[in-house]
């Protein structure tokens, strides 16, 4: 590679980076629908060709900040969670590290309330289980191959629990700060508690590293 072809490599990847930071940026302050291409360009000084160059058009760089966001996400999922051995304490910890990281006002927008309208819900969902969703179902399967929780289909048990923490999190966010994230975390754990057998001693912890969380 040549000095000028790197520098053109690294000025369209300058350009694709600066477009997803301006576009994530104006779509949580003003929802998909309230953002143009005119704006976007204004806001990353570049050309709409520049933009076309990257994306097919709004929906497709929405597209792309979505799946940034839930990388994001599921990144913080998997951290909260890699901190405990015992799979129990790492499927709490990446949900609450779910309801936490889901409740910032961009994630929110971005992720909660415009991804399913923008995208449809299929779509949403395959970008969904590629991020946090595939952390909880890891889990829930290291839960039953642990013996803390009955054999059961783990994939109904995942969706059932994001559909939760999803209501959840929005609840969060749409009480504008009089919800409360301890009152939330201790109505999902009580749905949690249940599906964990309490009659017999806890499992010896395995080893670091088995996935986790939502």
């Amino acid at each position: 590679m040549t000095r000028d072809t790197g520098a053109r490599a690294e000025q369209r990847a300058r350009t694709r980076r600066t477009l997803l930071r301006e576009g994530r940026r104006l779509f949580a302050e003003h929802g998909y629908t309230g953002v143009g291409l005119a704006g976007i360009v204004d806001a990353a000084q570049v050309t709409k060709g520049a933009l076309y160059h990257h994306f097919d058009g709004k929906a497709d760089l929405f597209r792309a900040v979505l799946a940034q966001t839930q990388e994001e996400v599921g990144a913080a999922v998997a951290a909260a969670a890699d901190a405990h051995t015992h799979p129990w304490d790492q499927l709490t910890a990446g949900c609450r590290a779910f309801l936490t990281a889901s409740t910032a006002p961009d994630v929110r927008r971005i992720m909660l309330v415009d991804g399913p309208a923008v995208l449809g819900w299929r779509e949403w969902r395959a970008l969904d289980e590629a991020s946090s969703a595939h952390h909880l179902t890891e889990s829930l399967t290291a839960l039953v191959d642990a013996g803390v929780i009955d054999p059961r289909p783990v994939a109904p048990l995942a969706h059932l629990l994001s559909g939760a923490m999803n209501e959840a999190a929005l609840w969060l966010a749409d009480t504008g700060g009089d919800g409360d994230l301890e009152e939330v975390w201790t109505a999902l754990a009580g749905l949690l508690e249940p599906l964990r057998r309490t009659s017999r001693a806890r499992p010896a912890e395995p080893e670091r590293g088995r996935p986790s969380g939502r």
